[in-house]
């Protein structure tokens, strides 16, 4: 009896163990930088979700947010190193590992989500870069929504003129600062997890990131003058280590595709949708929307177009500007 009991506890308890997934669960890590409350965690949860529902539980995707592993570059840098498995980001900072990619931060390059996700989605030059990227160390699986970026500062910003008493805070991004010298302003890099103190000790006098990323981080707190340029459309891919995707057999890379794919549409959707109410959310919590004459910041940034042609070649630049171009052509703003 007393061996039939042994027995039937160690099966009972194996077969608990077995339930947890613990002899067959890998756990991966997925590192970003937005607020618990922000729209990339929202995604992210979904994108785990997925995972574990495609490959049978096989695969539990632990997500850290706020920059808790990492700020962008570092997490990037991690990425390659296998140090985490996944993160999520602005194409431009991506561009350390692969200088072309900067190009993707070209202004005023589409007016809309929909011309925005073609070009992402279609576009012949930018997924042949893409293509490029499993060798340096990471691959984009899709392609999630931020937004389009405009701009938070401590004082009003009606024209390039105001720009020049001021301190703009830039991610280390060359597209982006010879936008932002061009309209006037002096530049600082800094990573975004800094931002906030930074503002609000005077360091720089405001910051340009889209709608989303402005609510999830408060940034109108410290900088309440928000100006909706929509300077530069600025989605965020979704990358995965090289090393943890060759683990994967290809059932499971397939799953994970799959998932990466859900999150996207999730991800789009919900940013798109919800920049409306949060300009009211951030209106009712005292902050200063405008949306300013468009046309002298237009002017302001078109050197920056023969800049790049300067730095990365004529060929590269003019292939990504008639890639955008033909997109809006077919699919015009409204």
């Amino acid at each position: 009896m007393r061996v039939s009991l042994f027995k039937l506890a160690a099966a009972t308890a194996i077969a608990a163990v077995m339930g947890t997934g613990a002899f067959a669960q890998t756990v991966l890590r997925f590192s970003h930088t937005d607020n618990p409350g922000g729209s990339r965690q929202a995604a992210a949860e979904v994108f785990a979700e997925k995972v574990k529902e495609y490959t049978d539980g096989r695969y539990d995707i632990r997500i850290f947010p706020a920059g808790q592993l990492a700020n962008d570059p570092k997490a990037i840098e991690q990425l390659i190193l296998g140090g985490v498995d996944f993160t999520v980001s602005a194409t431009g900072s991506y561009a350390t590992h692969l200088a072309s990619l900067n190009l993707t931060a070209m202004p005023f390059l589409v007016d809309t989500y929909e011309q925005g996700w073609k070009l992402y989605d279609n576009s012949t030059w930018l997924q042949g870069e893409f293509d490029k990227l499993p060798a340096v160390g990471f691959r984009v699986l899709s392609t999630w929504e931020a937004g389009f970026r405009s701009f938070t500062t401590s004082s009003p910003l009606a024209s390039p003129t105001d720009a020049q008493s001021m301190k703009m805070r830039v991610y280390p991004n060359d597209m982006i600062r010879w936008s932002m010298e061009a309209i006037g302003f002096q530049t600082v890099v800094m990573p975004i997890t800094d931002v906030y103190l930074a503002i609000q000790q005077g360091t720089v006098n405001g910051q340009e990131n889209p709608v989303d990323t402005i609510k999830s981080l408060r940034f109108y707190e410290v900088a309440p003058n928000v100006t909706l340029t929509r300077h530069v459309y600025s989605p965020l891919p979704l990358t995965v280590s090289e090393a943890t995707w060759a683990k994967f057999s290809p059932e499971d890379q397939e799953a994970v595709r799959k998932a990466a794919n859900d999150a996207a549409a999730f991800s789009r959707d919900l940013v798109k949708n919800s920049v409306d109410s949060q300009i009211e959310e951030m209106k009712a919590a005292g902050a200063k929307v405008s949306v300013p004459e468009i046309g002298p910041f237009r002017d302001a940034v078109a050197s920056v177009y023969d800049k790049a042609r300067g730095v990365y070649g004529a060929e590269e630049v003019d292939k990504i500007l008639a890639d955008a171009a033909a997109i809006r052509e077919k699919m015009p703003s409204k």
